[in-house]
C-alpha cells in the first residue's frame, strides 16, 4: 500500500474514526432520544391542565422510556435475545411517543412543525418522523 492510501484505496481518503463506547450515554441513539424527551418535557409544560394526567403524562413517560430501554439493552448486550428484546421495547416506546405527538398536534397543543420532532429508531441508524 502506498503512503497516504488506506484500505479503501483512495489517495488521501481517511477512514472514519470510531469512538469508544463505554457506557450507554455514549451511544448516539441514547443521546438523541434523551434530547428528544427533554424537548418534549419542555413543550408539554404548555399543555392544558385537563391533559395533565393523560396526554402530558403519557408523552413524557413514553419519550423517557426510549433512552431508558436503550440503557437497559446496553446492560444486556452479552445476551443477544435480551438485548434485542430491550431494543424492540425502545422502538415500541418511540412509536408510542410519535402517536402522542400526533394527538398533541391534532389537539392544537403543539405546532405542526414541532410535530416533526425526531425520535430515534433504535434498530436502524435513521430517524422516525411524526407527521
Amino acid at each position: 500500500m502506498k503512503e497516504g492510501e488506506n484500505e479503501r484505496g483512495g489517495e488521501g481518503e481517511k477512514k472514519p474514526r470510531r469512538r469508544m463506547v463505554r457506557r450507554p450515554t455514549d451511544l448516539d441513539v441514547y443521546q438523541r432520544s434523551f434530547a428528544a424527551a427533554m424537548k418534549l418535557f419542555e413543550l408539554s409544560r404548555k399543555f392544558p391542565v385537563e391533559e395533565r394526567y393523560s396526554l402530558t403524562d403519557q408523552v413524557r413517560r413514553s419519550s423517557r422510556s426510549v433512552s431508558a430501554n436503550v440503557s437497559e439493552a446496553w446492560r444486556k448486550r452479552r445476551y443477544p435475545a435480551a438485548f434485542v428484546a430491550k431494543l424492540s421495547d425502545a422502538e415500541g416506546e418511540a412509536a408510542e411517543t410519535q402517536t402522542w405527538i400526533q394527538f398533541a398536534v391534532s389537539g392544537g397543543y403543539l405546532e405542526a412543525e414541532v410535530g416533526h420532532l425526531s425520535i430515534p429508531n433504535t434498530t436502524k441508524s435513521s430517524r422516525c418522523w411524526c407527521r
